[in-house]
Parts: structure tokens; C-alpha cells; sequence
């Protein structure tokens, strides 16, 4: 796994089972936080049994539920989301390959945007942008600080978040082109910042996917029509059950066997 140097090939089931003399159910956090939503989130509320869910945390992971089941892939590594290229000679990414969707829209990379934005106001000499001022007074700053300053309106910070958009918006495309599901439900703590990036994601979607034009409701959120939403219809929508969606997913497993 590209965020967990020195586990590659290591067989962690087989090593827990040995520990706890038990039989265990392993599963990738993003595909079970998308089956929680599936069953018991965005899925139940709309009677709808296929999604495709990305988790926006520190990394950029996804899950594919199909017919209520993850779609695994032939070795469990299906919805590999995170690493769908946006900018062929981009960011170097974990993974080995350059311009991933993980490096600008992840936690991490919205760090590293804010980052590079600061270096170029300090390299034309401009130390008194609100960006610059955080960076002074906390080094260690975090996407959520650079959220509270797109909330109050300062531009460079809204920026950030456009481009942040706009990269989702490009990967989006390619997914509903590809699989054309009902759902993509957007989760993880930077989803919170639905707001700053939403406007400039449904901009770049609907240029870049024809089949989401085809498709698009009238409205972004789901309607109370045929099950809770309008059949046909394609809808990109936040994710409803937290932080404990992974832990809810995880604990439905066992029901899928």
C-alpha cells in the first residue's frame, strides 16, 4: 500500500489470525465506509444498491459497491480512486506515478497547495496574506485551517478549494463515464468543506462528462421521487454517516459471507 511503506507483501490477516487462534474478515477502510453508506446511509435513504464512494482524509481512497456488494477486483483492489492521474507530469505520488487525484484533493494535498501558494507570495516579496500569516504562527497547520480562512472569505484560500473542486471534478468524470451508477457519495474530514469545493466540481463534471449531462438531476440533492430520488438520474451527494462509517461497513461484514 503506497501510505504504509514496509507492509508491502506482508500477509496481515494470516498474521492476525495466528495471534487471536480466530478466524477474521480483512477489508480496505474506503470499501467499507462505502458499504456502510450503501446500507445504511445514502443507499438506504434512497433505494439504491450501487455507489461509488470517495473517502477524503489524509490519503484519497474509494470504494465500488455493486448490487449491494464490493467490488473487489481479481486481487481485492478495486476502486483504487485516489490514483486515477489528473496531470500526467503532476505531483509525484506515493504509488510511484506523478499527478494522482490523492495528491491535490486529499487532506494532504491541500496542505501542499496552501504550501506551494505561500512560497510563491513570499517569493514576490508579500508576507501579509492571511496564508502567510497562518504559516507564521502555525507551521504545522492543517486543510482545516486553510478551510477556516475560504470561510471567511479570504481568496487565496478559496482558491485552494476551487482547484481542489476542479480536480475532483476531473476524476468524477471519469468515474460516472466509466460506471455509470446512480451514486458518488463524497466522504472523510475534507468533505466537510462541501461548500468551498462543490460549486467548481459540478462546473468541471458537467464539461467533462457527457454521461453526466445526459444524466443530471435538476437538483444536486436526491428527491423524494420513485424510492427517494429520480429515476435515471445520476447524483454526485455528500455522505451521511460520519466518521463511523468505516466502523459501521466493517462490522456488516460478516453479513455478506
Amino acid at each position: 500500500p503506497p501510505n504504509l511503506p514496509g507492509w508491502d507483501g506482508f500477509a496481515v490477516r494470516a498474521a492476525i489470525e495466528r495471534r487471536l487462534a480466530q478466524p477474521i474478515l480483512l477489508e480496505n477502510d474506503a470499501n467499507v465506509a462505502a458499504l456502510a453508506e450503501a446500507r445504511f446511509g445514502v443507499g438506504l435513504r434512497f433505494d439504491a444498491d450501487s455507489l461509488c464512494m470517495l473517502t477524503l482524509g489524509t490519503g484519497l481512497g474509494g470504494g465500488i459497491i455493486l448490487n449491494g456488494r464490493i467490488l473487489q477486483g481479481i486481487v481485492g483492489m478495486a476502486g483504487e480512486v485516489g490514483h486515477i492521474v489528473i496531470f500526467p507530469e503532476g505531483r509525484p505520488c506515493g504509488c510511484g506515478s506523478r499527478g494522482c487525484l490523492e495528491t491535490y484533493a486529499s487532506a494532504t494535498g491541500l496542505r501542499r497547495t496552501a504550501l506551494e501558494t505561500i512560497e510563491t507570495s513570499l517569493a514576490r516579496g508579500v508576507r501579509t496574506s492571511a496564508l502567510v500569516r497562518l504559516a507564521e504562527q502555525n507551521p504545522e497547520f492543517q486543510a482545516h485551517d486553510v478551510a477556516h480562512l475560504a470561510e471567511g472569505g479570504d481568496a487565496e484560500a478559496l482558491a485552494i478549494f476551487t482547484e481542489m473542486g476542479r480536480c475532483l471534478g476531473f476524476a468524477l468524470a471519469t468515474l460516472v463515464n466509466t460506471l455509470n451508477l446512480p451514486f458518488y457519495v463524497l466522504g472523510g474530514g475534507s468533505a466537510a468543506a462541501w461548500p468551498l469545493f462543490a460549486p467548481s466540481m459540478f462546473r468541471e463534471l458537467r464539461e467533462r462528462s457527457y454521461v453526466y449531462r445526459a444524466a443530471e438531476p435538476m437538483v444536486l440533492e436526491p428527491t423524494n421521487q420513485v424510492g427517494g430520488r429520480v429515476s435515471g438520474k445520476t447524483y454526485v451527494v455528500p455522505a451521511e454517516l460520519g466518521a463511523d462509517s468505516g466502523l459501521m461497513g466493517a462490522a456488516y461484514l460478516p453479513w455478506l459471507e
